[in-house]
């Protein structure tokens, strides 16, 4: 686990790859995003902007939240402060996904010496290195010898 003693600006983490599977693509919809270019690859190249079957770009995020946790292990867990989310490209079924962080900012909480708001960059990319979701978050980390007291 790291805690914000181990962690400096420009530091990178690569996470493992993930494929998204036409089925979980067309399950996750169905549950919480259920638009037809989600959902039927015949609309979706006929009447979409995608041309062909794309993931929800909130699976596409919860994928990369769940791709986060691994390659990025913060004690005390990715407390979000903010984020910025933008999809450049869409997922597409087959995809294999993998996720990239850069350290960019570390601003030391003014009212608490335990933490710091650290600013980070990810970007999902595919097989193809296209990147389809790129995010500038901020999370709460905390030092190691007050979190562990």
């Amino acid at each position: 686990m790291l805690y914000l003693e181990d962690i400096k600006i420009g530091d990178r983490f690569i996470s493992r790859e993930y494929e998204m599977k036409l089925e979980e693509i067309k399950q996750f919809a169905q549950a919480y995003d259920p638009q037809d270019f989600h959902l039927n690859e015949e609309k979706a190249k006929d009447h979409s902007i995608f041309q062909g079957l794309a993931a929800s770009g909130w699976h596409t995020a919860a994928v990369t939240m769940r791709l986060w946790t691994e390659c990025f292990p913060i004690a005390n867990g990715l407390i979000g402060a903010e984020s910025n989310i933008r999809w450049p490209r869409p997922t597409r079924p087959d995809d294999k996904l993998h996720v990239e962080v850069e350290i960019v900012a570390i601003t030391p909480s003014k009212s608490k010496n335990d933490r710091a708001i650290v600013s980070y960059v990810t970007q999902t990319l595919n097989q193809h290195a296209d990147v389809l979701f790129i995010s500038t978050t901020k999370i709460i980390v905390f030092k190691k010898e007050i979190s562990s007291v």
